[in-house]
This record gives C-alpha cells, structure tokens and sequence, in this order.
C-alpha cells in the first residue's frame, strides 16, 4: 500500500488539507480496495486551521513524524507563517523521505518550506503567482516558474495557488493510477481532470473570462475527437470567425485551439490505452489521429513512452496497485 502523510502545522490552510485529503481518499473509492494509506502528520496531536485570511479552528492530526517516516508521498499544504524557518524535524524528514525515494509535494506557498530545506536548489519549481518573485529572491538556487499550475523536478512536486494544489494530486494519481482513476476521481470532485494553461490565466484580473459559446464549441469538440477537426470547425460551433475564435480561445483557455486540441486526444488514446483491449490503429483512429505513426509520435512526445508501455504499466492495474517506478 502506498503510504500518503500530510504534513501539517499550526496555521495550515484548511482547504489545501481538505483537498489533498478528500482526492487520493476518493481514488481509494474508485478502486473499491483501497491503494492509498493516508494519515495527516503533525509534530503535536492538535493544531490550528485556517483559510487562507480567516479565523483559525482546531483540528487533530492522527499521526505523529514518526509515521511519516516510511511515507511513499508526503504533502505539504500551505501554512500562515510559511515564511518563517520550518521547524527542524520537518526539514529532516522531507530530506529523508527525498533520499529514500519518496515523493515530495508542496501545495501553493508551503514551497518555501521545501525550498528551506535545500531540496528545490538546482530545480524548477512553482508557488502561488503572488509569492513566486519573494520565492526567486529567498532562493536563487530555485528556478521558479510562476506561469505554471504545478512543476514536477526528480521527484519535488510543486503547485501554485488554492485550485492549483487539486491539480498536482490529481496528477500523482494519474502517475500512480493512471487516466482512467484520475479521471473518476475528478468526476467524483466535480472538477475538471487537467485544466489546460497555467497561472498567467489569473495573474491579470482583466483576463476575459470563458465565454459559453466557447464553451459548447469545446464539448462538441470532445463529442467528435475521432473526427477531422479544423479551426473552422471549431470556430462554426463558437458562432465566430477563425480569427476571432483563436484569440478567445487562446485568452479564456491559455493553449491554442490545436495545441488543446492534440492534449485531448492524447487523453483520449490513454483511457482507450487502460479500459479496452482495442489494437493501437484502432486507439489512434478512435482519438483523432489519421496514422498510426502519427499517433505513436504524439503520445510519445506527451508522455515519453510508448502506446504499448503505457498500456502495460496501467491496462488493469488499477485494482492491483500502484506504479512504483513514477516515485
């Protein structure tokens, strides 16, 4: 079973605790047994909660560091004081697991404390698009990516703001589960599987919003991905012209409208890659892509694998366990 500790500590945002929780506890549902053994980890049995601007509470961690101690994955969540120094057993322990090969995942601003510890030095890494300049001047060491919704660097996850957080574990579990339980997990969440972009969507408060036509434009889209599908296609359900169509798209969605376009096929050709048992023409054909070898280039180039190595690292092993090799 692989062993998921949150990390917490006095001032821990409550939502990003809430979040990590609630998505790897609703892939363990997905599965019906469950894959995942989730503790949330504390220094003290009880601590403070909070959101991001309000009113603390009192919440009880059910494990100690010791727990943590053989955690496959250790979550940070934000926390109010994050850029004060981490207390030193944590900066122990998220060395520790790091060397032994777990994964490490800071949520919005608890990047600082991963960074305090050294491990983001010489790596990439992302926070909450409001912090990433204090975060580059603290640690010049991090490169520090603030357009992006969540980094991975060597096993160092990173995420930006509050939604951003659902994103990365969504994406560990799509790393350990592959698509398919990903994609049930988002549906059980009610919340998208990937949202395409990045920070840059909501850095600038005068970023258009997405329009509804926009919107039904894109649903046809993923109604018909095993269909030719042109710009003028996609521009005719929006009711707009070619011109008008790609920059909406580009500002209300942050990808251009093929380059979205082609991500979607891919997730299509993965879900086909886990729950059939169709030959790889057929996946190709059935996601939108007119050869085989086309396909082949695609996946390769979003995935760095194959078809059939993907097909064999997830094709009926949700049930049986995680893919250890992502670590």
């Amino acid at each position: 079973m692989h062993r998921v500790a949150v990390l917490v500590q006095d001032g821990v945002v409550a939502v990003e605790l809430a979040l990590a929780v609630e998505v790897f506890e609703t892939a363990n549902q997905q599965l019906g047994d469950p894959v995942y053994e989730l503790g949330v980890v504390s220094a003290c049995e009880w601590v403070s909660a909070s959101s991001a601007t309000g009113p603390a509470f009192a919440l009880r961690a059910g494990r100690d560091l010791a727990w943590a101690a053989s955690a496959d994955t250790v979550v940070v969540p934000a926390h109010q004081t994050f850029l004060d120094e981490p207390p030193p057993p944590w900066v122990s322990l998220l060395i520790a697991a790091h060397t032994r090969g777990a994964r490490v995942a800071s949520l919005c601003t608890a990047a600082f404390a991963v960074a305090a510890t050294g491990l983001l030095d010489g790596r990439t890494a992302t926070t909450h698009w409001g912090w990433s300049d204090e975060l580059a001047k603290r640690f010049p060491a991090v490169t520090v990516l603030p357009e992006r919704l969540f980094v991975g660097d060597n096993g160092i996850y990173s995420s930006g703001g509050v939604t951003a957080a659902l994103d990365l574990c969504l994406h560990l579990v799509q790393l350990d589960l592959g698509a398919s339980v990903a994609a049930g997990t988002a549906r059980m969440l009610v919340a998208p599987m990937r949202r395409e972009g990045g920070q840059a969507q909501f850095i600038s408060y005068d970023t258009p919003s997405r329009p509804h036509d926009l919107a039904a434009a894109l649903a046809w889209a993923e109604e018909h991905l095993a269909e030719d599908i042109t710009m003028a296609d996609l521009a005719r359900h929006a009711a707009m012209s070619p011109r008008t169509f790609n920059r909406r798209f580009l500002a209300g969605v942050g990808v251009t409208p093929m380059r979205w376009l082609l991500r979607t096929r891919i997730r299509r050709a993965k879900e086909l890659l886990e729950r059939t048992d169709l030959g790889i023409d057929q996946v190709a054909q059935q996601s939108g892509f007119r050869s085989v070898a086309t396909f082949r280039h695609h996946f390769s180039q979003q995935t760095d694998t194959t078809p059939q190595r993907y097909r064999a690292a997830f094709s009926g092993r949700q049930a049986s366990g995680l893919n250890q090799a992502v670590r």
